[in-house]
């Protein structure tokens, strides 16, 4: 029903997509990022911070800070609007919105499962692990010893369980399984949300298959440059690529035989949305993809607010938020530990 959103949108979705679009007109702009870029100290940055719409949750925390705590604060401010948004949504804005936590979920179940194999504290890793991907039984998640075991234990009652039929093995969880799990439920879980968004239809699954699209290729890349080197045979890599994409299916069959960067960079190059992005690095560089992905992906997903009627608009606002999270921890990090030269040198800027 692609262009009759307008009639029935806004009766269920007009006022989370307004409230969605106030919260965008106050992340960060150039100018703040430039007087951040700027700062000496960590309590510039928190003074710089209180003009902002972070100031309320940094304005009681004592000098000095750490960049933990600055990182901390910011994520809860993004926690607390999405709670909000999702406490207000009905159907199928809600699954759409609970959607979006499942990639932390995962993220928080691997850091989990790795911290217990090097034998931390369960209390530590559970402070490292995201708001947003929090479930119940979570703490329980240490008892585990193979996937078989963690699925029967733990993930069988959260929305993770149907993404791990394809990952459940009696084999001892080691770093390598733990990193094959990790892409395997992700593979799961991103096909899984494009279907969704595909059985939507209209805007919102035109602009999400693009966005989708684009993580599942970027995902592929790298995965295929960090399996270089390693004992992963060239079918184990392809069946961790996702079933969709701009890459699928023939751009994949060439990332699975690549032995090195500038193959992969051979078999990219001939995808000119991905071309811009590898000509930007140098030859045999891949220290710099993470950014030129990033800056990609945020210019895609500005360019989601661009229209209307459509929950893409949550999805590029939660990502959006991230990469500022993640611009203030790069910032922080080279304050604290007074690398100011290299500031600049993984701050996205948004606007």
């Amino acid at each position: 029903m692609y262009g009759f959103e307008a009639m029935t949108f806004n009766i269920h979705g007009g006022y989370l997509e307004a409230i969605v679009r106030g919260y965008r007109s106050g992340l960060l702009t150039a100018a703040d990022y430039n007087n951040l870029c700027q700062c000496e100290t960590l309590d510039d940055i928190k003074m710089h911070l209180s003009a902002t719409e972070y100031g309320p949750y940094l304005q009681n925390e004592p000098s000095p800070l750490h960049t933990t705590t600055i990182v901390e604060k910011c994520t809860l401010k993004l926690v607390d609007e999405y709670k909000h948004m999702l406490t207000q949504a009905t159907e199928p804005l809600s699954t759409f919105l609970e959607y979006i936590r499942y990639g932390h979920m995962i993220d928080n179940v691997v850091l989990i499962v790795t911290g217990t194999l090097h034998e931390r504290d369960v209390q530590e890793l559970l402070e490292k692990c995201h708001p947003l991907g929090m479930f119940d039984s979570i703490a329980t998640l240490a008892v585990a010893q193979n996937m078989r075991e963690l699925y029967r234990l733990v993930l069988v009652d959260t929305p993770l369980a149907p993404y791990f039929s394809e990952c459940i093995t009696s084999e001892d969880l080691d770093d390598m399984n733990i990193e094959i799990m990790r892409n395997t439920l992700y593979k799961a879980y991103l096909e899984d949300f494009y279907r969704f968004c595909q059985k939507l239809g209209g805007a919102t699954s035109e602009i999400m298959s693009d966005l989708l699209a684009f993580e599942a290729d970027r995902r592929a890349v790298n995965i295929t440059i960090n399996s270089i080197g390693t004992e992963l045979t060239r079918d184990d890599r392809r069946k961790l690529y996702s079933n969709f994409g701009l890459l699928y299916p023939y751009g994949h069959e060439e990332l699975a035989v690549c032995e090195d960067i500038d193959q992969v960079r051979g078999a990219m190059e001939k995808y000119p949305p991905y071309q811009s992005i590898f000509s930007k690095l140098s030859y045999g560089e891949s220290q710099m993809l993470d950014k030129a992905f990033y800056e990609e992906e945020v210019k895609r997903l500005c360019l989601a607010f661009e229209q209307q009627f459509h929950y893409a608009v949550f999805f590029a606002y939660m990502r959006l938020r991230e990469q500022e999270i993640r611009n203030l921890m790069w910032i922080s990090e080279c304050v604290a530990q007074n690398q100011k030269a290299r500031v600049h040198d993984s701050v996205v800027f948004i606007f």
